[in-house]
């Protein structure tokens, strides 16, 4: 996998062939048809693993937060770090591209949209038990489409006032919940 990412980051899709991953990888490109049942199927690994290494570490701490104020001090905290060099930004990009231009990967995008909503839900269940499954599905899509578009922005400008913006969310949460 991580050749497999290494060779994605640095030549993009195009450049992602059994061939080219097992040489990176050092190995056979037969083990690789045989472990991934063919290109397809390594693609759409490669994906998951970019995809987790990128937002894993973000979506893990937001979990993790004790309430929503914790959870806007780790997006302040981890949106630099998951965005912050260019391999990461070409990697991301890569995904992105990839997920537009083929409808597999596109399918597996649209999967791990849909895992990080529901566990965002989840965890707003157990903090707002009053809320409705509709209002727990809309607010985790809002949530994880912020994420997303945060993390777009700032990867294009370094200079995005992410620190404005969450201090803008802080601001919203500081009202009385209205349920």
């Amino acid at each position: 996998m991580e050749a497999g990412i290494a060779v994605l980051r640095d030549d993009g899709w195009q450049g992602v062939t059994t061939r080219a991953v097992a040489q990176r990888a050092g190995t056979n490109p037969g083990l690789i048809h045989y472990h991934f049942g063919g290109l397809a199927g390594l693609h759409a690994a490669i994906f998951r693993q970019a995809t987790e290494l990128i937002l894993g570490p973000l979506v893990t701490e937001l979990m993790e937060a004790a309430d929503e104020r914790a959870a806007l001090a780790t997006v302040r905290r981890l949106l630099p770090q998951a965005t912050g060099d260019d391999q990461t930004t070409r990697l991301a990009a890569e995904l992105i591209a990839g997920a537009t231009r083929d409808p597999a990967l596109g399918v597996v995008l649209r999967d791990e949209l849909r895992q990080a909503r529901a566990l965002v839900a989840a965890r707003l269940r157990g903090a707002r038990p009053g809320w409705t499954p509709d209002r727990l599905d809309g607010v985790a899509t809002l949530v994880v489409a912020a994420i997303d578009g945060l993390t777009l922005h700032y990867m294009i400008d370094g200079d995005l006032p992410v620190g404005a913006a969450l201090s803008a969310v802080e601001d919203l949460l500081a009202k009385p919940d209205p349920s």
